[in-house]
């Protein structure tokens, strides 16, 4: 059975495994320093760090954040000797059911095979992809921001609301005042 846990750096063995992956599964450009991941982890309202467990074992992590009227996953990973046995389409039908609000997640433009098996991957899980320009904004100062996309899943309108969206990400998310 699959369980979704949020930890805090106070659970030492959880939470490394956790930080472990997300280092391995993102480059650096893709995530923020470990101190402010912490920090965040621990002490931001709206900041969820989990470990996903499947009979008490570990296999994967994820992490959102719980907005006014939608969910932000900001980093999702399965553990890479376990990748393509299903973990992750469980996973996402495990978190769907359980935030019950609109879901919205950043993807790389499908600039190659991976991008593009990655954006189908989240299709095929009902999220739909919306091809209005986004750039995320760098985790740290002096890197450059990164052109993505972004996809949803529930009830959200992207024509009416996307702006909004970004900017509620640009500000909780990246600490950057629209």
């Amino acid at each position: 059975m699959i369980e979704i846990k949020q930890v805090k750096t106070s659970d030492e063995s959880n939470y490394n495994f956790v930080e472990k992956l997300m280092h391995t599964a993102f480059p650096q450009e893709e995530r923020r320093d470990t101190v402010q991941q912490r920090e965040y982890s621990d002490n931001n309202p709206l900041f969820r760090s989990n470990i996903i467990l499947e009979d008490g074992s570990s296999i994967g992590m994820i992490s959102y954040w719980a907005m006014e009227d939608f969910y932000y996953i900001e980093h999702f990973a399965i553990d890479p000797t376990l990748r393509n046995g299903g973990y992750g389409k469980r996973v996402l039908e495990m978190i769907k059911k359980q935030l019950k609000s609109p879901i919205v997640l950043e993807v790389e433009e499908p600039n190659d095979e991976m991008s593009t098996r990655r954006i189908h991957f989240y299709e095929r899980l009902e999220f739909t992809l919306h091809r209005k320009p986004y750039m995320q904004p760098p985790y740290r100062k002096g890197d450059s921001g990164l052109p993505m996309l972004l996809m949803t899943y529930g009830d959200i309108d992207m024509d009416r609301d996307f702006e909004r969206v970004k900017n509620t990400l640009y500000k909780e998310v990246y600490g950057q005042e629209i």
